[in-house]
């Protein structure tokens, strides 16, 4: 007997209890949708993430001045100015590791132009600023090494500043915005960047030449950067070299002994988004776990009803031996029978969890990231599931004494 023969003489025995048959494969079924709306919406946000750090700046480190003391109480990071602009230029000349540096002066303005006015963060940057945040200006142009030089009163905006200002696909280059009634040329647009995990806007802020920052909207301290430093390094792997590099370094230059606190401190948003990725894998790797439990009690169910099975239809196997056919052939009906519930119930959850995930993203704004992969090995595994629950209620229906099952009532 070949295989489709098997397979069609399998099926017809199927069809001859629809009900049950689905009520068997229900457990395959709910398994695999299970699993893959979990591994959809995990990978959905995995890549969320990356994208979200993506938008931040890659390889980048954040460092921020020490904290203040007085009376006893300690200003938290950043309220006490120890950072200089040599540490700055030290940084971007004496560590190999790190590809660039620049600084971020921060404030609160209202910016006012002809008929709006709209209040946003204003930050004090050089041109390195973009391209270590990976940031490009899409219309117009960016800051340059003259502007800084110089203090030239020019400004780039952030995307939701432009359309405040001047209304959704307008061209604002030229025109005169007024930053604390100080007339600046608008420049640049800065291309769109998105929103972070908390909801912060990226894109509602402009951007003015550190040196005129500081003439201009908010005294400086001299010699002292009354801001906080943003530095790339060469690699994502160098990102933890160029870290503890920058660290020597500022303590060499600050006269630190040994054992005392560092007067800065630095993010390694690398970190933070491996820390975040390996949060995501392992609840999703634990969802994943409990929904693959369902597809071992599919194939438990499986079993039972294949004994069931068995058992009604000991006669026919008993009719089907005594008329020549072999024990492998009623092994392999039995199989097929197992693997059609298993695989079919596989199929049908893959089109479930697909619908189920997406669903789910659309209701709660969650993104979803079906792999190809994935779906392959929980149908394998649904497969799988059939061939080991099947195999002893088969193996049970093939070694029938044919003389004992032609007389079962």
């Amino acid at each position: 007997m070949n295989p489709l023969e098997t397979l069609r003489i399998a099926l017809r025995a199927l069809l001859r209890n629809k009900t049950r048959s689905a009520l068997t494969a229900l457990g395959i079924i709910i398994g695999v949708a299970a699993v893959i709306a979990v591994m959809a919406i995990g990978e959905g946000a995995k890549q969320q993430i990356e994208a979200q750090f993506a938008a931040m700046g890659t390889n980048l480190l954040i460092l921020q001045p020490g904290s203040s003391t007085a009376s006893g109480v300690r200003g938290g990071s950043g309220s006490s100015a120890s950072l200089t602009w040599d540490d700055l230029k030290a940084i971007q000349t004496q560590i190999p590791s790190v590809s660039g540096a620049a600084p971020s002066l921060r404030s609160n303005a209202t910016l006012v132009s002809e008929e709006q006015n709209w209040t946003t963060s204003v930050i004090g940057t050089t041109p390195d600023y973009f391209v270590i945040r990976n940031w490009p200006i899409i219309r117009g142009t960016g800051l340059s090494p003259t502007d800084v030089d110089s203090g030239t009163k020019v400004v780039v905006l952030g995307t939701t500043v432009a359309d405040k200002l001047f209304g959704q696909n307008s061209d604002p280059i030229g025109q005169s915005v007024r930053i604390k009634n100080i007339p600046f040329q608008v420049i640049g647009v800065a291309g769109p960047k998105g929103q972070s995990a908390q909801g912060q806007d990226y894109d509602d802020t402009c951007f003015v030449p550190s040196s005129t920052f500081q003439a201009k909207i908010q005294g400086g301290l001299a010699a002292y950067i009354s801001g906080s430093l943003v530095i790339a390094a060469t690699s994502g792997g160098a990102t933890t070299v160029a870290q503890t590099a920058i660290t020597d370094l500022l303590r060499e230059r600050h006269h630190l002994r040994a054992g005392a606190d560092d007067d800065f401190s630095i993010r390694n948003l690398a970190e933070l988004a491996s820390a975040q990725q390996e949060g995501t894998k392992t609840m999703t790797s634990l969802l994943a776990s409990v929904a693959a439990v369902s597809l071992l009690v599919g194939g438990i169910g499986i079993m039972n009803i294949m004994l069931v099975s068995v058992t009604e239809r000991t006669r026919e196997i008993g009719i089907r031996l005594a008329v020549g056919a072999q024990s492998r052939h009623i092994l392999m009906q039995f199989l097929m029978e197992a693997m059609a519930l298993s695989i079919g119930g596989g199929l049908l959850g893959v089109g479930i969890g697909a619908f189920a995930s997406m669903r789910i993203a659309d209701s709660f704004g969650w993104p979803v990231l079906i792999r190809p992969d994935i779906v392959a090995i929980a149908v394998a595994f649904s497969a799988a599931v059939g061939i080991v629950f099947g195999l002893y209620p088969a193996r049970k229906a093939s070694r029938l004494d044919p003389i004992q099952a032609l007389r079962f009532e």
